[in-house]
């Protein structure tokens, strides 16, 4: 589990240089951690083996952290690890980290030096994980909270910072730079940050990207499509010599393992499927189907039915709430089949519906509208879109003209979905503006459904593992690498929704490759009995938890539709169901900032486990 701490001060001012070493000694004794950069102003501390995570650095003025590839022409051929040449350094230094971005790629946090001052640069897929607070004059850094908490007692004392944690409830979840937690910030993906002053500069937004476009031949973008995913997955997978895929059978997993035969791949690959009760959630048949097309062993665990939902309220402390709803009983048995197998890393498709576009909504017309026109094209892009979004052709015209005419302006929902809210209580628009990346006040310039994707794709995936923490395998999405998230940020929504399927232009790209009943499925599986089942095996639980927890004191929740929901048979609706695991897990979060702050109990050591194909 890889891990840094960064403390970063005014040399110049004695003060803070004795903070600041005071801080350093702390962390060294803490525990096994490593200086990664130690100069006046700048000390970078790294911890954590496994993975395929390193410190590049920059001569004795910087260091990046993580895994960083070159950018090639992608030929479905892995990436090259960057190992910087001076010239390169010194570029990456003189530019303050925009060469960086530029012309290299990957999953990485970088600290510059310069005659002025420290800076941090976190990549533009956000990764890892990047927050900064202050203490006494001195700047520290870190990627996992419970660091802080531990190897620096004191320098932290936790608020809840109420306003973000609406925030955080309404939209899903922060882009912004504020926390759920006063006084800690988060550096954004593509930002690069003056550790001394707080300022931020972004040097790669999504929405620069998209707004930048190009629309190719579908002929002609499929096999550039291809290439570029298959370069991706396999610079990934050269890291590690043996990985877990989680392979659900779906799309997005079954493309990733193509890439990833053993005539393809050095690496070790061992498939790990959940099944569980329910009509759409056991995709057994589909997972054993593509691990046979592609040589690869399978794995077949059933979901747990017997996860306490208490549990959670162990869940090791974040700067934001952590989503638990897809990790219960799953990270104890990733963890587990990844120790038998001696796999350091899953690998999963996440990502994939944002980033090919699976949105079955008839956008794609509007976008060819505003871009194109009224040319020759215009039919067949409204028959796909009416295709794509489940209705008829002339609902289709009407909706793109009256986007064309009067675009709509890009607000938020502002938890319109959440039917358990208390509509007394809410964050104006603009409050709510103050929790996104500046870059989605920008959205206006972008068609339709272009918005819907960037704003998806700005949302970075958690990287580490709140319930198993240093025993869980490193989580890898190949699918959301900076090439290939520009490709599909740069190229139309009527172009990625060929033929006028979600995700219709990577289909049509491995159609060649993968099993006829995956390349062109249209189903997807789900785990609503699942959770569902846990719910209601915990309903008291879950009743104690929320109708006597904060929100509902504070009046974000309604107290009767809560008790409403709560009642013996909750609601089988997915959004319903859904909503209410998400305010247990917010629940959760809050208590552990209630009780004592200690270091959580160690993590008992997996025991001997055995894989059953």
């Amino acid at each position: 589990m890889f891990r840094y701490l960064t403390l970063a001060w005014d040399a110049s001012a004695p003060d803070q240089a004795a903070v600041a070493e005071g801080l350093g000694s702390q962390i060294l004794r803490h525990g096994p951690w490593h200086p990664a950069l130690r100069r006046a102003g700048l000390h970078v501390f790294t911890t954590g083996t496994g993975g395929s995570n390193r410190s590049y650095p920059l001569g004795a003025e910087g260091v990046v952290l993580g895994k960083v590839f070159r950018k090639i022409d992608f030929d479905g051929l892995a990436s090259p690890e960057a190992a910087f040449t001076p010239k390169e350094a010194t570029a990456i230094l003189n530019s303050e980290g925009r060469s960086l971005v530029q012309h290299h790629w990957g999953r990485y946090v970088a600290f510059l030096h310069s005659t002025t001052c420290a800076s941090v640069l976190r990549d533009p897929t956000g990764t890892l994980p990047c927050f900064v607070l202050k203490h006494a004059g001195v700047t520290i850094v870190f990627s996992w909270l419970e660091d802080v908490l531990a190897a620096l007692p004191g320098v932290l004392r936790p608020a809840v910072n109420w306003a973000a944690l609406e925030a955080h409830i309404r939209l899903g979840a922060l882009s912004g730079r504020a926390t759920c937690l006063e006084g800690i910030r988060q550096v954004l993906p593509g930002e690069r940050v003056r550790l001394l002053d707080g300022h931020g500069d972004v040097l790669w937004s999504a929405v620069e990207v998209a707004s930048h476009g190009a629309s190719p031949d579908p002929c002609d973008a499929m096999p550039v499509l291809r290439d570029t995913v298959r370069s991706c997955v396999r610079s990934w997978a050269g890291g590690y010599g043996q990985l877990l895929l989680r392979l659900s059978g779906g799309l997005d997993s079954s493309i990733l393992l193509s890439c990833l035969t053993p005539q393809d791949s050095a690496a070790q690959v061992t498939c790990l499927n959940y099944f569980s009760a329910g009509a759409d959630s056991d995709e057994r048949a589909q997972a054993r189907l593509v691990a046979t097309a592609f040589d690869r062993p399978l794995v077949e665990r059933e979901r747990t039915s017997t996860f306490r939902l208490d549990q959670v309220l162990a869940m090791a402390r974040t700067v934001n709430p952590s989503n638990h709803i897809a990790r219960m009983g799953a990270s104890r048995m990733d963890a587990e089949v990844a120790a038998a197998h001696r796999a350091t890393a899953l690998f999963t498709g996440g990502g994939g519906d944002q980033l090919f576009f699976e949105f079955h909504r008839w956008w794609p017309a509007a976008d060819y509208l505003r871009q194109c026109g009224f040319d020759r094209g215009l039919p067949g892009a409204l028959m796909a879109a009416a295709r794509l979004g489940r209705v008829s052709v002339w609902h289709t015209l009407h909706m793109a003209l009256r986007e064309r005419l009067a675009p709509a302006v890009p607000r938020h929902d502002a938890g319109l979905h959440l039917s358990l809210l208390n509509p007394a209580a809410g964050l104006g628009p603009d409050a709510l503006d103050r929790h996104v990346h500046p870059a989605l006040l920008g959205l206006a310039a972008l068609p339709l459904g272009k918005q819907e994707q960037v704003r998806q794709l700005m949302q970075p995936i958690g990287y580490y593992e709140p319930f198993e923490q240093a025993a869980a395998p490193e989580l890898v999405n190949p699918l959301l690498s900076q090439p290939l998230v520009e490709l599909c940020l740069q190229w139309p929504t009527y172009l990625l929704t060929h033929g006028g399927r979600g995700r219709g232009l990577v289909r049509a790209a491995f159609a060649d490759v993968l099993p006829p009943q995956i390349a062109w499925r249209r189903s997807k599986g789900g785990m609503e009995e699942h959770i569902k089942g846990i719910l209601l095996a915990n309903i008291d639980f879950a009743r104690d938890l929320l109708l006597n927890g904060q929100l509902v004191q504070r009046g974000l929740l309604d107290r009767t539709r809560l008790e409403l929901a709560l009642s013996a048979r909750p609601s089988a609706q997915q959004s319903r169901l859904t909503e209410l695991h998400t305010y247990i897990g917010i629940e959760a979060w809050l208590s552990r900032w209630a009780s004592p702050i200690c270091p959580l109990p160690t993590a008992k050591p997996l025991s001997s486990v055995q894989a059953h194909p």
